[in-house]
């Protein structure tokens, strides 16, 4: 168990981070069979901050990153749009500032499960 009480599962597909995060991920395939959504993918990292290097070049600062649980292409009526998911259960503080830093940078709203 992990400290935020989810539990690893381990499937066909891969390994995911709660049995909620996996329900989703089978909902969102039964939608793409459907013709529903396209393009469906998991852990897609976005970079938030880019890495920093001193004036010779050495790295000071790693990137911060956000990995997307998932993203796809759902129709919203008037076109296909990208659409940004992530599976919560709790919202820590880190997670609250890694969405302002994707509206911010990236002008992506993520849709939380």
């Amino acid at each position: 168990m992990s400290k935020y009480r989810n539990r690893k599962v381990e499937t066909p597909d891969g390994t995911f981070d709660s049995v909620k995060e996996y329900s989703r991920w089978q909902e969102l395939k039964l939608l793409q069979r459907a013709g529903e959504i396209h393009d469906l993918q998991r852990q897609v990292p976005f970079v938030l901050i880019p890495k920093q290097k001193d004036e010779r070049g050495k790295v000071i600062e790693r990137e911060l990153k956000y990995i997307a649980d998932f993203v796809y292409l759902a129709n919203d009526g008037t076109g296909w749009r990208r659409v940004v998911e992530d599976v919560k259960g709790l919202k820590t503080e880190v997670y609250r500032i890694k969405k302002k830093l994707m509206l911010y940078r990236n002008g992506i709203r993520i849709q939380e499960v």
